[in-house]
């Protein structure tokens, strides 16, 4: 039987190959297609740009007014140490107390992944040949574990300071640090809850990576559906 994937993938390999050598010709065999059609500069702007569209969506989308605390997808809930002071307030009449912590911390998810684009752009531009292997090859969502495995720690890094300054707002989150920390002592609470701002901070960087695999993924599905011209040549050439 002939193996009709043989041609795509050496296609690929050129075509990453030209990326490399800054457009150097690299012979493929006949029937490649699309893909070895493409220019090094055409995949390496149509790649990026795909890229950086998918970055954008999501700083702007979870960086909105209610970014965080209007998609149930990402929202951030209570951490499980604090749900049975949460059940105590509802029981005392004071839920009012609980949603405003849910929403300070929401809000506080905002304000950090606002500040994420220059972070994941100057990602983007350290893109290597491998890296960018990978994310053409790779499963639905590879470009955003690249992103993650590249700019997570600058990320969490940028996004702390600024948790700190709008939980530090909130009159709770002291008591709640305290409380969590010894619980955390005991065994009781997992350690990646025993801060809020940790707690938070990590909970925006996992948001921020949900969203943009949706968009890397909105992408992937319909690449001649996406505005960019760049976007679709490559990305339909798969």
């Amino acid at each position: 039987m002939r193996n009709t994937k043989q041609p795509h993938r050496l296609a690929l390999w050129a075509l990453l190959a030209r990326i490399a050598l800054g457009g150097a010709l690299v012979p493929v065999c006949a029937g490649a297609g699309a893909l070895d059609a493409l220019s090094s500069k055409d995949a390496s702007v149509g790649l990026k740009a795909a890229l950086s569209q998918s970055v954008n969506r999501a700083v702007k989308q979870l960086g909105a007014a209610d970014g965080f605390l209007g998609n149930p997808e990402v929202t951030i809930p209570l951490p499980s140490a604090f749900r049975q002071v949460e059940s105590a307030l509802r029981l005392l009449g004071r839920g009012g107390d609980a949603d405003e912590l849910k929403a300070s911390l929401n809000h506080a998810a905002e304000a950090a992944v606002s500040e994420a684009a220059p972070v994941l752009r100057k990602s983007l531009r350290n893109m290597t040949l491998a890296d960018a292997k990978g994310i053409l090859v790779g499963g639905e969502d590879s470009a955003t574990q690249y992103f993650r495995r590249s700019a997570g720690d600058e990320l969490r890094s940028t996004f702390k300071p600024i948790v700190a300054r709008a939980t530090a707002k909130v009159k709770l989150a002291g008591l709640y640090d305290k409380y969590a920390g010894q619980a955390a002592e005991y065994g009781l609470l997992d350690s990646s809850e025993a801060n809020m701002d940790d707690y938070v901070t990590d909970k925006a960087l996992d948001g921020l990576f949900i969203v943009m695999a949706d968009e890397e993924r909105a992408i992937r599905k319909d690449p001649l559906g996406q505005a960019s011209a760049i976007i679709r040549k490559v990305f339909g050439a798969q």
